[in-house]
C-alpha cells in the first residue's frame, strides 16, 4: 500500500488530496496545526493518520521528521500555504505578513523536505511536490500586484529547484493548481463561486504527480500537465 504526507490537509486543496488519496486506498498521514477541529479528517480514519503540525515550527517539523524515521513515504505534498495581504502596497509595506508569508510558502517546505527526504528516497515512487502558483513564475507575470505572495510563491520555485539538484535520489517539483475555490480566494468576491472547486483540480494534480519521472525533477508545472515559466 502506497503512503502520502500531506501538510496543511485540514481545508482546502489538502482536505482535497487527503479524501482523494485515502477513498484509492493509500495510506494517508496528514498533518495540521489543529487536529482537534479536523473533523472532516477523523471521518476518514482508520485509513488517515493525523499528526498536530505547524510547518513554521521547525523544530517540530524536525521532532515529527523523527518520530517517522522508520516510515516509507512515497508522496510527499507540501502543501500548507498563506495568501496574505494581496492588497499591499509599495507605500504601505506590512513586513510582518511578508515575513510570515515567505516562512509559510518557501521555508517551510524545504524543513518538511528535509525532515523526510530519507523516509521519500527509498519508497517506489520517490517523489517531493510543493504546491506553488503560476503568480510565482516571474516570467508570466503581466497583472502586476501581489507582492508578499507572489515573491515567497518565486522563492519556492528557486528552493525547490536547489532541492532537485542537490538530491537526484528524488523527483521533486512544484505543482500549480491555478485558482481554486478555497477560502484562500475567497477575498475574490463575486467571482469566487465561479471558480473550479478543489476535487476537479486535486484529480488533475494526481494524475500529473502519477506521471512525473525523473526527467521532470526540478520542474514547475500548471494543473494541465504543461511546463511554466520561472
Amino acid at each position: 500500500m502506497p503512503t502520502v504526507l500531506i501538510t496543511g490537509a485540514n481545508r482546502g486543496l489538502g482536505l482535497e488530496f487527503t479524501r482523494q488519496y485515502a477513498a484509492d486506498g493509500w495510506r494517508v498521514i496528514a498533518t495540521c496545526r489543529t487536529p482537534e477541529q479536523a473533523k472532516e479528517i477523523h471521518a476518514l480514519q482508520p485509513g488517515v493518520i493525523l499528526h498536530r503540525l505547524d510547518v513554521v515550527d521547525f523544530a517540530a517539523v524536525a521532532a515529527l521528521g523523527r518520530q517517522l524515521e522508520a516510515e516509507t513515504i512515497d508522496v510527499l505534498i507540501a502543501n500548507a500555504g498563506v495568501l496574505l495581504r494581496h492588497d499591499m502596497l509599495p507605500s504601505a509595506i506590512d513586513p510582518d505578513a511578508w515575513m510570515q508569508s515567505f516562512q509559510v510558502n518557501a521555508m517551510a517546505p524545504l524543513a518538511c523536505a528535509g525532515a523526510f527526504l530519507a523516509q521519500v528516497a527509498r519508497s517506489r515512487e520517490r517523489k517531493l511536490l510543493a504546491v506553488g502558483s503560476w503568480v510565482g513564475s516571474i516570467g508570466a507575470n503581466v497583472t502586476g500586484g501581489y507582492y508578499a505572495y507572489r515573491s515567497s510563491k518565486a522563492a519556492l520555485n528557486a528552493v525547490w529547484r536547489s532541492l532537485a539538484l542537490d538530491h537526484p535520489e528524488v523527483i521533486a517539483a512544484v505543482l500549480s493548481p491555478g485558482r481554486v475555490r478555497t477560502e484562500m480566494t475567497r477575498y475574490d468576491g463575486p467571482g469566487w463561486n465561479a471558480l473550479p472547486s478543489p476535487a476537479e483540480r486535486v484529480s488533475n494534480l494526481r494524475r500529473l504527480i502519477a506521471g512525473l519521472t525523473q526527467a521532470d525533477s526540478g520542474g514547475f508545472f500548471h494543473h494541465t500537465g504543461e511546463t511554466l515559466r520561472w
